[in-house]
């Protein structure tokens, strides 16, 4: 079992920068690619960022392409979402995900965290 608590975020005004963290616990998150999800009210969850296991390739989303940045410290058994430039369409409810295979996979995803909240103000 892997346990996953994100931490970092807030209330921002837009053009800001928040960076969510993500500790894992229970196992090395080393054997894991990690994912960033988001929900806003009223919508379904969406894929944001993820990273292989080794830290080399990472993945966005296009409306967050060269604003988001997925990082991993795997000795200290976190993940991070540097988020810059924010806009209001960016407030959501984000998670932190663990995928024991193939990160651009959403149903391999198998392990969550509870989330923290983003909300950007205009």
């Amino acid at each position: 079992q892997v346990q996953l608590v994100e931490s970092g975020g807030g209330l921002v005004q837009a053009g800001g920068s928040l960076t969510l963290s993500c500790v894992g616990s229970g196992r090395t998150l080393r054997n894991y690619a990690m994912g960033w999800f988001r929900q806003a009210p009223g919508k379904e969850r969406e894929f944001v960022a993820a990273i292989k296991w080794t830290g080399d390739t990472t993945y966005y989303t296009n409306s967050v392409k060269g604003r988001f940045t997925i990082s991993r410290n795997n000795a200290e058994n976190t993940v991070y979402l540097q988020m810059n430039i924010l806009k209001p369409e960016d407030t959501a409810v984000y998670y932190c995900a663990a995928n024991g295979g193939d990160p651009t996979s959403f149903y391999g995803y198998e392990y969550w965290g509870q989330g923290t909240q983003v909300t950007v103000s205009s």
